[in-house]
């Protein structure tokens, strides 16, 4: 841990002095597609319980386990409550003293303006979901950095490869609505473990189950949500394409196809129908790593049981070919039919439903005013952090303003990205609740407010409501809203322009267009946006054609396999994928003590059989390594883990690792076919005694 130790929280908010109870709405800020909205209680200005509104349709007053325990983590004994700035040296043990917020604000923009005085496109913003809020995100932060004429950031490094499939598929990231999965005859629950990571979800598919539906779960682990479904498909980490050609193989042979559907609203059907007949059960199966029987089997499924639904999630989209695998498995319910109704077709993302609604000018791009701009990948900061200026990259980064991420535990290949932070010459801010990977190797950390301490609106990719924020308590300690923080610099560095004049209520005003009544939904909680209930079942796209769009889309192997670099599996033969633990939310929640006492210690899964090949033992201490790094990690021999695949339940912060390292360590940079995504789920590792 950090040497810095935060003071108890001694001086109380105003709220302190309030006595009674008091409810607030709220919404819950993390980035899961559930977006529930929160029940705040308020007792004496202090919040004692977060729970779910009970009259949120897709909410309907559940919570996960994690954001329950919300209170605790506002509370934190550890939680940064004042500005710090280094005073050691950043290869060194941190070391950090408490400075005045005017201090702090002062000489972060003094040198900021010595940085943009000569390129301001050396100076980088790094966030991402941190929190999902529309004003504590990109609001007032996106306004400073276009103002500054700063580097562009690519987010990239959770969803953009399917993001893109599915806009190349659809126009847009949309699909089915979240209640209507009640309704499906067969859920095919596909790269998610929903009963840890989408759990509203989860009760609609529970209550489709109890009314006969069949549940068919496909993902490399056994996870907590294929124990609960009818079938598990355990296939190879990024085959997930070559399976869905296989299905669309035995849909074509057994004619279960709506060949009205395709004629009238799929461009591109005869070149996906000629690539889809080369994919037989056996070649599918031999590609997957599953039974010619068990693709088969689904096929069947999925052409005879009606209404069938598809639950993607993000799991299978991080590898090679993930944005192409997601454009196939979007096809599936087009060549059925299946989105003639309501409980049929597919859910990835609903976040493109907002789009006609949001203000597309909050964030001020005008501010930039025709400036030049590069555009440097979250996903490799690694590289681009320890890059030289040149002509083809363009001004060496020298200043990174970190909110709302942790990258140094989460962004690939960490060797490299740790490097990079090391940087003497290198002005890091971090905006944080508390010393992460990443605080601890900056030279500034800013208190920001938790979503219980502050304004805010979202939206959310699981469900197609509006939700609003409202704070439940003042700000604890000297914490600030980002928002705030960035207005603080925009005033020091003289942007005088009106947009930074803007209080949170006047960004909240803006974030949407008239369509959605902010009167309801401040009065509410929630606002629903009208939407059609079976919203392709005549086609109707948001594509230029109106058409699901078929042309293109294809199987692309993984850059690490047994296929695709066999001299590589030689050596490293156990493909990895790091779904998140349980109780964990990438890197959020980590460090909140009742989560982590449930959870224990970094675990790697193995099946018996590698861990007998290997001569290792469950429980003992083992290494994970392949020629990018290693790391130490507790293994957990078990059921859950398929041979030839292991599993590094992450997001550890680095710090909390058995050997001051995570899963990160082995991971690499080398991006996906479409969207510049990550592959996390592309890595092949050795394992052996620690």
């Amino acid at each position: 841990m950090s040497s810095v130790l935060s003071e108890p929280l001694v001086n109380l908010p105003p709220q302190a002095a309030d006595r009674g109870t008091r409810i607030v709405k709220g919404a819950c800020p993390h980035d899961c597609p559930d977006t529930c909205a929160l029940r705040i209680t308020v007792e004496d200005g202090k919040v004692v319980k977060v729970q779910g509104q009970p009259e949120h349709p897709s909410t309907h007053g559940a919570l996960c386990t994690k954001v329950s325990r919300y209170p605790e983590r506002t509370y934190h004994a550890e939680r940064v409550l004042h500005p710090l700035k280094r005073v050691s040296a950043k290869h060194e043990p941190p070391r950090f003293e408490r400075i005045g917020w005017d201090q702090a604000i002062a000489e972060i923009a003094g040198r900021l303006s010595a940085i943009a005085a000569r390129d301001p496109q050396a100076i980088l913003p790094y966030s991402y979901a941190g929190t999902m809020g529309m004003l504590q995100g990109e609001a007032m932060a996106g306004r400073f950095f276009n103002r500054l004429g700063a580097s562009c950031l690519d987010r990239t490094i959770c969803a953009s490869a399917g993001g893109a499939g599915l806009a190349a598929t659809y126009g847009h990231k949309v699909g089915m609505h979240l209640p209507h999965f009640a309704e499906s005859k067969l859920i095919v629950i596909w790269g998610s473990n929903s009963i840890a990571s989408n759990l509203h979800f989860w009760t609609f598919a529970n209550q489709a189950k109890r009314n006969g539906a069949k549940l068919v779960c496909i993902d490399p682990r056994k996870t907590e949500t294929a124990d609960k479904c009818h079938q598990h498909l355990a296939l190879l980490p990024g085959t997930d394409g070559a399976l869905a050609l296989g299905l669309m193989h035995e849909l074509i042979a057994n004619d279960w196809l709506d060949h009205d559907y395709l004629f009238r609203y799929v461009d591109g059907w005869d070149e996906l129908r000629s690539r889809a007949q080369a994919w037989t059960p056996e070649r599918t199966a031999a590609e997957c790593g599953i039974t010619a029987d068990e693709v088969r089997g689904l096929a069947r499924d999925y052409g005879t049981l009606a209404p069938a639904a598809i639950r993607l999630n993000y799991g299978m989209q991080r590898v090679r070919g993930g944005g192409n695998a997601v454009r196939l498995i979007a096809l599936l319910p087009c060549l059925t039919g299946a989105w003639r109704q309501r409980a049929g077709g597919l859910l990835l993302s609903s976040s493109g439903w907002f789009a006609p609604f949001k203000n597309p000018a909050l964030e001020r791009p005008d501010l930039r005013a025709g400036r030049p701009s590069r555009t440097i990948n979250m996903s490799t900061i690694g590289d681009d952090l320890l890059r030289d200026s040149s002509a083809a990259f363009g001004p060496k980064v020298e200043a990174l303003i970190v909110y709302n991420s942790n990258p140094v535990a989460v962004a690939p290949e960490s060797p490299k990205v740790v490097a990079g932070f090391e940087r003497g010459d290198l002005l890091t801010v971090v905006l944080e609740h508390f010393m992460t990977d990443t605080a601890d190797l900056a030279d500034y950390v800013l208190p920001a407010t938790t979503q219980l301490e502050h304004l805010d609106i979202h939206t959310s990719y699981g469900h197609t409501d509006v939700l609003v924020n409202e704070p439940a308590i003042a700000p604890v300690g000297e914490a600030r809203p980002n928002t705030e923080i960035f207005r603080d610099l925009a005033a020091a560095m003289g942007f005088d322009e009106p947009a930074f004049h803007d209080d949170d209520e006047a960004l909240l005003r803006q974030a949407f267009r008239d369509d959605v009544d902010l009167a309801e939904l401040r009065g509410r909680g929630w606002f629903k946006l009208p939407l059609a209930e079976a919203p392709f079942a005549e086609g109707g796209f948001p594509s230029p054609s109106g058409k699901a769009d078929a042309r293109g889309a294809d199987y692309v192997p993984n850059y690490e396999s047994r296929t695709s670099d066999p001299a590589l599996a030689a050596r490293y033969p156990l493909a990895m994928i790091s779904p998140p633990a349980r109780n964990h939310l990438n890197s959020t929640f980590v460090n909140v003590k009742s989560l982590r006492d449930i959870e224990g210690e970094q675990v790697l899964e193995m099946s018996a059989g590698d861990a007998a090949a290997r001569g290792l033992a469950d429980g003992q201490l083992v290494r994970v390594f392949n020629d990018r790094g290693s790391y130490a990690c507790r293994l957990d021999v078990s059921a859950r883990a398929r041979e030839g695949v292991v599993h590094g339940l992450g997001i550890w912060w680095r710090k909390l690792g058995a050997d001051g390292r995570n899963v990160n360590e082995v991971t690499h940079q080398r991006l996906t076919d479409l969207g510049r995504a990550p592959c996390f789920y592309d890595c092949l590792v050795e394992v052996s005694a620690g």
